[in-house]
């Protein structure tokens, strides 16, 4: 018959073991029983899935209208830059219009100077306006095509409107002061006669 004293040291160590990190504590119980889920508890883990998916597409369609919105913003930002330089370039060459169509007048008048001093002048100033149209057309200012074209109140300013037997009703016959666009802008209409 074993002794208090062995028996007592015995129990100590088994105490001691189960104790002991790692070491899983058995019972007789629950040694090797496996874990049953009632129907209960299978619908409720069902539906708390359900929940997580839904809020996880719920985000994932948040997160989607959130970058669509920023892209969109980006890009309308960039739009304002470009039509806030656009339209800093139109005023500064808007003060320039009425300059290029003197220098035009000058050209094209009768009394133009062929021969001598008069005529270096004339090619001068016909230098300085073709300078000046280039400059126009390197920021990306053109003269409006009118010949041959049909009014557009969108593009054009009438300032009469005359019979003409060689032209067609709405046609435009002179321009009397040219157009112009910057980029799909107007930026001057042009000032023209239109026929009946």
């Amino acid at each position: 018959m074993p002794s208090k004293k062995h028996k007592r040291d015995e129990n100590v160590e088994e105490h001691q073991r189960q104790e002991e990190p790692g070491m899983p504590i058995e019972s007789e119980s629950t040694a090797h029983a496996p874990v049953l889920l009632t129907e209960e508890d299978v619908a409720q883990l069902r539906s708390e899935l359900e929940q997580a998916l839904a809020k996880s597409e719920e985000y994932l369609q948040g997160w989607q209208r959130e970058r669509a919105e920023f892209y969109n913003y980006k890009k309308r930002l960039e739009r304002e830059q470009a039509q806030g330089s656009q339209n800093a370039v139109g005023i500064a060459i808007r003060r320039y219009l009425d300059i290029a169509d003197d220098l035009a007048r000058a050209l094209n008048n009768s009394n133009r100077p062929t021969g001598g001093n008069g005529a270096i002048w004339a090619e001068g100033i016909d230098l300085i306006y073709r300078k000046m149209l280039s400059a126009f057309e390197a920021d990306g200012v053109k003269m409006m095509e009118t010949d041959g074209k049909v009014f557009d109140p969108n593009q054009h300013e009438a300032i009469s409107n005359e019979d003409s037997p060689d032209h067609e009703s709405g046609e435009i016959i002179e321009v009397v002061q040219p157009g112009y666009i910057l980029g799909e802008r107007v930026l001057r209409p042009a000032r023209v006669r239109v026929a009946r």
